[in-house]
């Protein structure tokens, strides 16, 4: 039995009569999720939406209580990490994180660096050691597989596309997977929001198959 971990982090929501509404990156999650467990029946799935429930940004007395041996913590430091222990224990059980984004102002949404402040902590997701010269943090965790899902609103961003350049949502997210204990990564997105054309329709569909086929390799 495995554990997915699903996190949301558009602020649209999926259940408007408005279909243009709606948001795509979310749809595409929910589309995964019910295709994992109509394979996989007894796998258990932690899910957070981030854009209905925002994540506290950190703050100077965070960042004291993080640094913070956990034995000398104060009962207010504690309870100020109480947050990120939280999303810390989500994260260690989980096999699959599912991570649906979309694409805002070329980045990701800001709940969603958020959640990252907040789970990435030393001695906690990395370890630093001066010893270990130029390159001193190593993650603690490993061996789980990360699934994002996007969606744009331009499109050409990917690998040799005409805007890779102004993609700063994957290549961020795939740096940070390393500290959340990804040895996998898989990103599936559509495009063409914007221009709303059968180009856009294309894409999703093809998203759509992309993940139907995912679920299907991941679940061997």
């Amino acid at each position: 039995m495995k554990t997915i971990l699903h996190i949301d982090s558009s602020v649209r929501r999926t259940d408007s009569s408005t279909q243009s509404y709606n948001s795509i990156s979310k749809s595409f999650g929910r589309y995964f999720i019910e295709l994992w467990l109509n394979k996989n029946h007894h796998d258990k799935v932690i899910y957070r939406d981030l854009g209905l429930n925002s994540p506290s940004f950190i703050d100077q007395d965070w960042i004291a209580a993080a640094f913070t041996p956990k034995g000398q913590r104060s009962p207010s430091q504690q309870q100020t990490l109480a947050e990120s222990e939280e999303y810390f224990s989500e994260l260690t059980q989980a096999d699959v994180i599912v991570i649906t984004s979309p694409m805002y102002n070329y980045g990701m949404p800001a709940v969603l660096k958020a959640w990252f402040d907040q789970m990435l902590r030393v001695n906690k997701t990395f370890t630093f050691d001066l010893a270990r010269g130029d390159f001193p943090i190593e993650p603690t965790l490993s061996g789980k597989t990360l699934v994002l899902l996007t969606s744009s609103g331009e499109f050409g961003f990917g690998a040799g596309g005409v805007r890779e350049h102004m993609n700063h949502l994957t290549p961020h997210i795939k740096a940070l997977a390393q500290y959340l204990g990804v040895d996998q990564f898989y990103e599936i997105g559509s495009e063409y929001q914007e221009f709303s054309d059968e180009r856009h329709q294309a894409s999703v569909e093809n998203a759509q198959q992309d993940i139907a086929a995912l679920v299907d390799q991941l679940s061997e």
